[in-house]
């Protein structure tokens, strides 16, 4: 019976490398020569093939801390980002929504109505984020006395508030309102309706 394929092969690589070696520290280590292509012999009626063997690199480890993608949670944020106010520095605003009905919170001071209305469901677009660039937080003060304690609304603020619906001299967008102590009780009514000249049902 003749031999497996390729055991000469082997044989050949065995001798060669129990042939050479050399020292490292204090050890003994084999060198194995880099193979050569050997070319097995031709028997009659068969192809001419020719076998070469190579040496195979070991597989590194799988490394799981480098290739997993590591996850994390964050805490839930509502929008709106408002900031528990302090006991005893509670601030209070209230809304009257277009159906007639109103709504008192406390807030901190610095709240903005825009957040305000937000966190509490109100029917508050801004549809810009609160950047003063829609009039969509339009809001009426209902108390001239508290309007003049406001600070005056900027050339951009008035820009917007050109377009928005039903304005009045008292009218003011809720995301540069600010609320602070000098306007603690303030009372806002949201207008029947809102433009957004980004809504493609506008006209």
């Amino acid at each position: 019976m003749p031999p497996p394929r390729g055991s000469s092969i082997l044989r050949n690589l065995q001798s060669q490398c129990s042939n050479r070696l050399f020292h490292a520290g204090d050890s003994i280590v084999t060198r194995c020569p880099r193979p050569i292509p050997t070319r097995s012999p031709v028997q009659p009626g068969a192809h001419n093939r020719t076998f070469t063997t190579r040496t195979l690199r070991p597989r590194l480890p799988f490394q799981s801390s480098i290739y997993l993608r590591q996850f994390s949670t964050t805490s839930y944020l509502s929008h709106g980002h408002l900031t528990h106010p302090k006991p005893g520095e509670e601030l209070k605003v209230t809304f009257v929504t277009k159906e007639g009905n109103e709504f008192t919170f406390e807030v901190a001071e610095g709240d903005n109505l825009l957040d305000i209305g937000q966190a509490h469901d109100l029917e508050m677009e801004g549809a810009c984020g609160g950047s003063c660039a829609c009039s969509t937080c339009h809001v009426i003060v209902e108390d001239q006395e508290m309007y003049d304690l406001l600070e005056e609304p900027d050339d951009d603020e008035n820009d917007m508030l050109d377009l928005a619906f039903g304005l009045t001299e008292t009218s003011r967008l809720g995301c540069q309102v600010k609320m602070k102590k000098d306007i603690d009780g303030l009372k806002v009514k949201l207008p029947a309706m809102t433009r957004n000249l980004q809504a493609s049902d506008f006209k």
